[in-house]
């Protein structure tokens, strides 16, 4: 049996291995040259260190609760606390928690939330961040942030689809990927670019990575279709400042595009005119060249041309 359907049956089984499918998995991406498959799977197995950026499933709501003691020996025992006043006195981080473990450490999660259903988080610098915030004339004495066991399962499910949906689209795509054994043979009838480009669209959506060099940009499309707050994250981190990705992000919400080949409208062709001389200038740290091939594919990209 090959690698891509070995993979697809312990995926359908009762009890997948979702450890073992990931290390076929891995050895399918080594056995196709993708890099980016490799690496997704990595992370997965192994955790996301803090300097890559967390898919979206693995970003989870929290809830919280409270305990405060007031005046005459009065008090609140375990009263929720809105998510909406954490995350205006403490920030948006307190209250959607990011799940870097490997996938070994959340299979342990979640077994050992299966009575409680829930898991707790460590809450204690909360209190000082909410003090006073929550009830009038009561001191906070302690606040317990909890995950739902539930959401560490959906970060276990996000993943085998993602897998399934995967090699369901290769084999599909590349009829070559799904004869691949454990023993090394030659890959010569597949498409990389092909390859890399059903693992985008199916491991991350929609895909954006930024990278210039001199005067030549390396451009591909992430995740940014109708977000603005992305949208801007692309275009300062191809160097070009923060004010002008945030005038640029506010036109391209306020028009259409001129055509699919074509994704400037006229506000924005006229804006792109007026602030080219910021990368000559060095207001910009980016080339005229890369600035212009940059901003033309982060507009296709928020609106998903």
């Amino acid at each position: 049996m090959s690698l891509l359907r070995e993979i697809q049956a312990s995926l359908i089984s009762d009890e997948p291995n979702l450890g073992g499918v990931l290390l076929k998995l891995r050895l399918l991406a080594a056995r196709l040259g993708s890099d980016i498959l490799s690496d997704w799977v990595k992370h997965e197995m192994s955790g996301y260190p803090n300097d890559v950026d967390l898919p979206d499933y693995r970003v989870i709501g929290v809830s919280f609760k409270g305990t405060f003691s007031g005046a005459f020996g009065s008090g609140i025992n375990n009263a929720p606390i809105p998510t909406a006043l954490v995350e205006q006195h403490a920030g948006e981080h307190w209250s959607n928690h990011r799940v870097r473990q490997g996938i070994a450490a959340i299979d342990d999660l979640v077994k050992n939330a299966q009575e409680s259903g829930s898991l707790g988080l460590d809450c204690s610098n909360l209190i000082l961040l909410l003090q006073g915030k929550i009830y009038e004339d009561y001191a906070c004495n302690d606040i317990r942030g909890s995950i739902s066991r539930s959401s560490l399962v959906q970060i276990q499910s996000e993943v085998k689809s993602r897998v399934l949906e995967l090699t369901i689209e290769l084999e599909k795509s590349i009829p070559a990927a799904a004869e691949i054994v454990l023993t090394p043979e030659s890959t010569e009838n597949i498409d990389e670019g092909e390859v890399s480009k059903i693992i985008n669209q199916t491991i991350y959506g929609n895909y954006t990575e930024i990278s210039n060099t001199g005067d030549s940009a390396h451009i591909e499309v992430k995740a940014i279709q109708g977000n603005a707050e992305a949208f801007e994250k692309v275009l300062e981190e191809s160097g070009i400042s923060q004010e002008s990705a945030k005038e640029l992000s506010d036109i391209v919400k306020s028009e259409s595009p001129e055509s699919k080949n074509e994704p400037l409208g006229t506000k924005a062709k006229q804006w792109l005119l007026n602030n080219l001389e910021k990368a000559e200038d060095g207001t910009w740290k980016v080339g005229i060249s890369v600035a212009t091939d940059v901003i033309k594919s982060a507009v296709k990209g928020f609106y998903g041309l």
